[in-house]
């Protein structure tokens, strides 16, 4: 029979709290790898096996398991009794149609009661190997490596060991409030919040109708393609082009980004406690624009009671594009739009602000009603993957 073997490391440093944490890793694999022929999920001695139908789709089992966080590796194995005749004829199927000139045994035997040690296991099975096939055993540069892992009840025998993302499973580590601008950042700092264990709601703010929908649509996108991680997403779209107009009006221009920022950020508090949020999460990068200076973060940080969790804070722009790339969002974020920022935006920002200073601008202000303004004017849509079946 055919599984696949999900292995975890940090996981399983958790110790008291480790079933949790296993209970929610197979609950996200079984989401993730809904319709491709997954019939039956189980925990088994350190590892997570996952049984496949006979017309399973193999090729899209592979694809989601390799984005479930919490994976540190898995592989497509031959599930046989823990009899030596039995690895042997699992070795067997698995080479068939193989063409390799050198090959190692890697015997892992997790069954102590089991007669042979694991270096008599390799002794064995390498022996076999090289009748069968006529390759030379080479330990350290083979062609191809046999895995086995031999467990009290059944053994696996394997060829490949394909890597995961690690980190810890989406749900284990409480709600967060991603601010998604549409741009290379801010869905990047989204994933490394999930891998991170938490599951995001996120928020946009946009200026429809003053600029077009460019940004939302991308938003859409970039929202279905991070829902792969986390199986279930909610996006709040915000208007805000009015509240820019309110802040032009009565905020001097080179004040008014970070005055922008800290409704932002209000705004997504307010929506953090709709969705039983403990923290909010931004795309910022330290000094990376005049807003993401260290003194206009302290003055965006104090105009929230939430912490603000920026992911990218010491990450340069290379790095974070490199991340998008790896994720599946930068062609999507490098699309032209016209983002919120960009309307009513001063040419000389300030770029070293005090809380005292930005209080005194914003006086003017009715804070509070713009908030309010902002929540309730919010659209919001739902995200699902596996996306729902038409019909």
């Amino acid at each position: 029979m055919r599984v696949v073997v999900v292995h975890y490391h940090e996981i399983a440093l958790k110790a008291g709290n480790r079933g949790l944490f296993i209970g929610r890793l197979m609950g996200n694999l079984r989401r993730a790898t809904g319709g491709c022929g997954v019939h039956g999920i189980r925990k088994q001695s350190g590892r997570v096996i996952l049984k496949l139908r006979r017309d399973a789709d193999w090729a899209g089992v592979r694809a989601r398991v390799a984005e479930v966080f919490g994976v540190a590796n898995f592989a497509l194995a031959i599930r046989v009794t823990p009899r030596l005749p039995d690895l042997e004829r699992a070795a067997r199927e698995g080479l068939e149609g193989r063409i390799f000139a050198s090959f190692r045994i890697t015997a892992k035997r997790a069954f102590k009661e089991f007669p042979l040690t694991s270096q008599q296991v390799n002794e064995h099975l390498g022996t076999f190997v090289r009748t069968l096939t006529g390759a030379k055993v080479d330990l350290t540069r083979p062609e191809l490596t046999v895995f086995v892992e031999v467990l009290p009840a059944e053994a696996y025998v394997y060829f490949e060991k394909i890597p995961g993302p690690g980190g810890l499973p989406v749900g284990v580590g409480g709600r967060v409030v991603a601010l998604l601008s549409g741009g290379i950042d801010s869905p990047v700092a989204a994933y490394r919040v999930m891998k991170r264990g938490c599951a995001v709601t996120f928020v946009h703010f946009h200026s429809h109708p003053f600029l077009d929908k460019t940004s939302q649509e991308k938003v859409d996108a970039l929202v279905a393609r991070l829902t792969r991680f986390q199986y279930a997403s909610r996006l709040y779209l915000v208007p805000f082009g009015e509240i820019q107009r309110e802040v032009v009006l009565g905020v001097p221009p080179p004040y008014r980004v970070v005055i922008y920022r800290r409704l932002m950020a209000r705004i997504a508090e307010q929506v953090a406690q709709k969705e039983g949020a403990l923290a909010l999460a931004t795309g910022e990068s330290l000094g990376q624009v005049a807003s993401q200076t260290l003194e206009n973060l302290v003055v965006i940080d104090a105009a929230v009671g939430l912490p603000i969790l920026r992911p990218l804070i010491g990450m340069d722009k290379d790095e974070i594009a490199s991340a998008a790339r790896a994720i599946g969002t930068f062609e999507t974020s490098i699309i032209p739009d016209q983002d919120c920022c960009t309307l009513f935006t001063p040419k000389h920002p300030v770029v070293r602000s005090t809380v005292e200073e930005i209080r005194r601008v914003e006086a003017p202000l009715d804070v509070p009603a713009l908030v309010a303004e902002g929540v309730s004017r919010a659209a919001v849509r739902e995200y699902a993957f596996p996306p729902a079946r038409a019909g």
